[in-house]
Formats: structure tokens, sequence, C-alpha cells
């Protein structure tokens, strides 16, 4: 017997096909079967006539205790940003950060996100926040060379971190490498970051050339990018998750394709900071794993990731109306998102982990000739209904199940103010 069948709904597989009154089936957090009716019996049955069924999206790139700080330093240039940014993060506590991680959590599981990369600090607070609310995360405690540790002692805690939290939570948490960037490590940092994650078989997760300012003080202090220095201390491959990759050459985005790199686009926060567009068109013409994030929402404004899907389509249409077709935009969140974080997700079929969402099409907005294209220009964090995450669900008719969501509100909304004020 099954664990739970979702029957009626039309199946968007990211397989190939679209699957009119469907069937999905799933046992021990994985999927056994897709297609139509089947005969066999579940504990639990899902009628999810009226509805989309579709992996649940992957936000492959944010900072989720950001939460707290959303708006707080709205319509500043990057730089006067991100100086009052960390001048906030510098008071916040575990305890903040915890408050944080669950509420973003909170949003993840309303808006259909099942999983999501993350950097930033106090990260064991970031992993309870995963192992309590059911999601899959992909955590690396992030690393700033000089502030509040020497090197030494940085490296040693997080692959501490990294041993503790790899598998945690039924094998919902793996862990990565989280070095901010070229311009806050030094190459010599990088260097040690590269043989832990190497030693460890981890993934590493940075920022890479999100600004202009980036770019001209990595050729002043190396004489070459960011791109170039990744590169020549053999630290690219196809475990990196390189967020942003804003300000790239002919030259980078050719060197990227070659090591099989992982680039994550977050375009409501790069607007939002003036940060510039990322050649998103030309990477994926290449055949460039692009996948999407949000970034923190203290940039992007939220953790919506059907947000930044219809960003993602109408940004890179302004020369040509061709560009980036709804079923690109949604495997950017699905399945290359899968792939960027190395998990066995991303599409309905048998053998993928059992992250589903089911989103309510029942709306004026969803009278459509092309439901794909309706889903990622329409659609937004409120339509989705249910949201399972490893066979488990967690939210069912729109209704949060097994955490407390008045508490978690209420918690975060003293952390705001406790930082803010």
């Amino acid at each position: 017997m099954e664990d739970l069948v979702i029957k009626g709904g039309t199946l968007f597989t990211m397989n190939g096909s679209i699957i009119e009154n469907g069937t999905v089936s799933i046992e021990k957090g994985v999927i056994t079967f897709v297609g139509k009716e089947m005969k066999e019996k579940a504990h639990n049955v899902i009628n999810a006539k009226g509805c989309a069924v579709l992996p649940g999206l992957i936000n492959a790139h944010t900072h989720l205790p950001m939460t707290l700080l959303r708006g707080y330093a709205r319509d500043l240039p990057y730089m006067e940003w991100a100086q009052k940014i960390r001048t906030a993060e510098a008071k916040l506590a575990p305890v903040d950060v915890l408050a944080g991680a669950r509420l973003g959590a909170l949003e993840m599981i309303r808006s259909g996100t099942t999983s999501f990369a993350d950097m930033y600090i106090y990260m064991d607070e970031v992993a309870k926040a995963v192992e309590e609310t059911g999601l899959r995360a992909g955590l690396g405690y992030g690393m700033i060379e000089g502030l509040n540790e020497d090197s030494l002692t940085k490296l040693k805690n997080r692959e501490e971190f990294v041993r503790k939290w790899e598998g945690a939570a039924q094998g919902r948490i793996t862990t990565m490498y989280a070095p901010h960037s070229t311009e806050s490590c030094s190459k010599e940092f990088l260097i040690k970051v590269r043989e832990l994650a190497e030693k460890n078989g981890s993934r590493i997760h940075i920022h890479v050339l999100e600004t202009e300012d980036e770019l001209n003080l990595m050729k002043k202090r190396y004489g070459m990018c960011s791109i170039n220095l990744l590169d020549n201390i053999n630290m690219l491959g196809p475990n990196v998750l390189a967020a942003h990759c804003i300000w790239l050459s002919d030259g980078d985005i050719g060197i990227l394709k070659n090591k099989e790199v992982n680039v994550v686009h977050c375009p409501s926060s790069n607007m939002a900071l003036g940060a510039g567009v990322a050649r998103v068109p030309e990477m994926l013409e290449k055949g460039i794993n692009v996948a999407l994030g949000t970034d923190g929402a203290a940039s992007g404004g939220s953790l919506d990731m059907w947000k930044e899907m219809r960003v993602t389509s109408l940004l890179h249409k302004s020369k040509d109306p061709r560009t980036m077709p709804a079923l690109k935009v949604l495997e950017m969140a699905t399945v290359n998102g899968a792939r960027a974080m190395g998990i066995n997700a991303g599409m309905l079929k048998a053998g993928c982990l059992a992250d589903i969402i089911i989103v309510d099409l029942e709306k004026p907005k969803f009278i459509s000739c092309d439901l794909i294209s309706s889903l990622v220009n329409g659609a937004s964090g409120c339509d989705v209904r249910t949201t399972i995450v490893n066979g488990k669900v967690l939210m069912e008719d729109h209704k949060i199940i097994g955490i407390d969501e008045e508490k978690i509100i209420k918690d975060a909304r003293k952390a705001t103010t406790g930082i803010i004020c």
C-alpha cells in the first residue's frame, strides 16, 4: 500500500509530458508511479481535480534569515545597502537567526518552494529550522575572511558544520562550503576552501561577479576577473553554485560552460540593487545549467519563486520576445535547480524524491490556451494549495501542518523590532 496518492490533477512532469487527470503515487518519500489512473490503495489520497501538480520549486540561492531585514535598506545602491545591512546583521543573535529562518521556511512552504540553497551566519539555527519545518536544503555556513574569527578557526568551524549536518533531517539536509566571494576572501583562503570541499565531497556556494565594482577590484587586485581567478585555482566545476554572474565576458561564459559550473540567476535582487542584468539567454544557449534564486528577502523583497520566474520571463524579452520561453523558465526553477543542488528532484518521475506542489487552477487567470505560460507569468505563491516534501504533507488546502504558524510570525516580528529599532 502506498503512503500517499495524488489523483485527478494535471501533471506537469518536467520530464517531457503533461498528463491530464493523472496520478502520482508516493512511498517512503519517493515517487513510485506517475501516469493515468492506478488501482493501488493508499493511506492518504489527495484529490487534485482542477489543479496543476508539479515538482516543488527550488530556490538555488538565498539567505533565509534575512526575512527579518525585508525592506530595511530599500532603494539604496549596492554598497550603501550592504553597509546598512551588515550593521544590522551585527546585532543578530542565534535566536534571531532561528526566528528569521523559521519565517523564511514558512514563506517557502506557503509559496511552493520545497528545496533551497542557503548561506548565512549561525547556520546551526537555519539547520534547526529545516529540521522542524520539513523542507529540504543545501546549507553553507557563510565565510567572510577576517570577520569574527581568524582564518584557520573559521575553516575548522565550517568543516565541523559540514560533518555535523550532512545527511541530517532524514537526509533532507546536505551541506556546502560557502565563501562569500572573491572580493571578501583571499586567493589563499579560497584554495583552502576548495581543498576542504574536495576532502569532504561537498559542493561550493559562492557569489560571483555580482557587481561592476567587484569586477574592477579583482582586475586591480589580481589582474583578472573573479571567473579567471577561480579557474586558476581549480575551484570551478559541476560542484559549484555561482550566484549572480552578472558581469561576464564571452570568455567567462566559455569557462563556465567548459567547467560545467551551475549559475544561479537572481533577477529581482539584481534589479533592486542596480547590479545589472545577467546574460542568461547566452548562458543557456551555450548549455550552462542556470537555476533560479530569490537571494535574501532584504534585497529581492520576497522568497516567492513564482515572482522570480515571471521577472525572468519578462526581463530578457526586451530585445526579442522569443527569448526565455515559459517552459525554459519553469525548468530553471525545477529541473535546473535540482541539478545545481545535486538532488534527485525537479521532476515528477518514478524514483525521484517526492517533493511536489499542487496549484489551484480554478481561478480566472488560469483560463488559458497555454497553462505553462499562465503559471510562469501569472501564478504567485498564494495559488499554491498543497506542499509536499519527502512524501510528507507540509501544507494541505492552504493549511500549514505540524508547525505553529502564529508563533513563528510573532517571534519574527519581535526579532525584527529588536534589530531595527
